[in-house]
């Protein structure tokens, strides 16, 4: 085997465990409550948060707590998403409206350490006209609780601590069966571009490929002389 070709081999080699350990060093999401709107048959991603969004009486929105990089990766809630099989047991009435809500704590595997994630449930929420998301919420799932960027950070007590705080993920996130979000958003900023171990590996890659052309170049001198 020539030096070239054994060069080229290592630096073939290299890239390919920098490959594997970049999307390993990737592979991260965010543990939160992600919001949804009930369109006809399916869940979209909410364009609003839960405290500036409005509802309509007959209006379905779902709560979901998972890990997940971003909106286009979110998880769905799962479950009853019928208003009529929601609200059945509550009449409407003069001056308030009816909001469905399916709230699905998520899975064991998304849940924080040493936390079990509640049942699934639903509620209708019988709430004044102009009342929003968040006071629908609050009506029939206390205790919520927020962070100071008013971040919903807790639905019923659960979690008890954390709040959209970064985690690792094997990559493959629980999902629900069915049409995956419409809406997407931008990840955050600190997520885009390459990873710092990317910029190392590259810098390691160079240096290595250098040095094995630099050998063989020597060797080749060393030859003639």
């Amino acid at each position: 085997m020539t030096h070239r070709r054994r060069a080229g081999l290592v630096l073939t080699a290299l890239l390919l465990v920098l490959a594997g350990s970049g999307g390993q060093a990737q592979a991260a999401g965010y543990r939160y409550w992600s919001f949804w709107d009930r369109a006809g048959d399916r869940w979209t991603y909410a364009t609003q948060g839960p405290s500036t969004a409005r509802p309509a009486d007959g209006d379905v929105q779902g709560f979901r707590f998972a890990v997940s990089a971003d909106s286009a990766d979110a998880s769905q809630p799962r479950g009853t998403t019928s208003f009529a099989a929601i609200c059945a047991k509550t009449p409407a009435q003069d001056g308030r409206k009816r909001i469905a809500l399916v709230i699905d704590f998520g899975t064991a595997a998304d849940a924080p350490s040493g936390e079990t994630p509640p049942t699934p449930r639903t509620a209708c929420a019988r709430v004044p006209e102009d009342a929003t998301t968040a006071e629908a919420l609050a009506a029939v799932a206390k205790p919520l609780r927020y962070d100071t960027n008013a971040l919903l950070c807790a639905i019923a007590g659960y979690p008890r601590t954390g709040c959209g705080e970064q985690v690792a993920t094997d990559g493959t996130p629980d999902r629900t069966t069915g049409d995956t979000p419409t809406t997407t958003e931008p990840a955050p900023e600190e997520d885009q571009g390459p990873s710092l171990s990317l910029y190392a590996g590259g810098a390691l890659i160079a240096a290595l490929a250098g040095a094995a052309i630099w050998q063989a170049r020597r060797r080749r001198h060393d030859r003639h002389d």
